[in-house]
């Protein structure tokens, strides 16, 4: 593989992490091996449910670490990929996370050996081809085709955009990584833009490679995008020390504006309606999220879409 800074061989490890996992697993595995940068090994760690392809180990020499379900945590599980590994980088996919093509990871390699200071890149996510019209069009706004570097220095323009950042396909440098003390232990979600927020205030770079790519959408119910959100907000409520002082909303309401101009440019008027009420379920999940302290447990709970973070908390 390429070298760093003339001094050594790299290389790079993939994690996925799985629960329940469906045809797609093989597939992803099967494309990780093809790629024109090599993958040196594939770590697989899995969720117990009952539910597990195990021939996929034995027949594409995957390695696999089972864990309970009361041990999966969004930052502690992938911290484990660490553990596990001793590779110089190492990529983070999740279960759904299709690569498109064989340059995907040397695509996340590419900003990661061009700079010191680059200590994640992430991949663009493409629709998929069952994506509805409006999440194909969100994921054109969160993921352009242009890359773009984001440090200190891009925060007055992008806000909280300069530590947007997503493990759905993302690589990390360990050296950075475990400057930054590895990524917090316990979190209900966004444990990457925690990572990235805490990179940039300490002076490195997160990098948005526009060229990697993975085939990654949902098409969320309206009470999905509800609980997304309200766990979104909590993991903001509980880190002051990075995300006080900088609102997200602003950019909510962009995303909104740009989507209906972009329904009816399209002619897809009809689709405005529920355009609205899925923003609205994302805008009341956010505002109850960062408040969810002064709310009945039972209420969170019922909001969040991780009962079984509240349980152990």
């Amino acid at each position: 593989m390429r070298l760093k800074n003339d001094q050594k061989y790299v290389n790079v490890d993939a994690v996925i992490l799985t629960y329940r996992p469906d045809e797609r697993l093989g597939e992803i595995v099967r494309r990780l091996k093809m790629q024109s940068c090599p993958v040196r090994q594939i770590y697989l760690i899995n969720t117990r449910s009952g539910e597990f392809p195990e021939e996929l180990a034995k027949t594409q020499g995957v390695t696999v670490k089972h864990i309970e379900p009361e041990e999966f945590d969004h930052g502690a599980t992938r911290d484990l990929g660490f553990a596990l590994s001793d590779a110089d980088f190492l990529v983070f996919m999740t279960q759904d996370a299709v690569p498109a093509d064989r340059g995907l990871i040397g695509e996340l390699m590419k900003p990661l050996l061009a700079s010191d200071r680059v200590g994640i890149a992430y991949a663009r996510q493409l629709p998929a081809k069952d994506c509805d019209v409006i999440e194909r069009y969100t994921r054109s706004f969160n993921y352009p085709k242009e890359s773009r570097i984001k440090g200190q220095e891009d925060m007055e323009e992008l806000g909280i955009k300069t530590f947007f950042c997503s493990d759905v396909c993302a690589a990390y440098n360990r050296e950075i990584y475990h400057k930054m003390g590895g990524f917090t232990k316990k979190t209900i979600f966004n444990e990457d833009m925690i990572m990235a927020a805490r990179m940039v205030r300490s002076g490195y770079q997160i990098a948005y490679a526009a060229e990697a790519r993975v085939i990654h959408s949902h098409n969320y119910s309206g009470i999905r995008q509800f609980k997304r959100n309200f766990d979104l907000a909590v993991s903001q409520a509980d880190h002051p020390e990075i995300f006080d002082g900088i609102r997200s909303e602003g950019e909510g309401v962009r995303l909104v504006k740009k989507t209906m101009g972009y329904l009816l440019k399209s002619k897809r008027g009809y689709l405005i309606p529920a355009l609205i009420y899925k923003s609205a379920c994302k805008y009341a999940g956010y505002c109850m999220g960062k408040r969810y302290r002064s709310l009945p447990p039972f209420i969170v709970e019922r909001c969040s879409a991780s009962p079984a973070y509240w349980i152990k908390r």
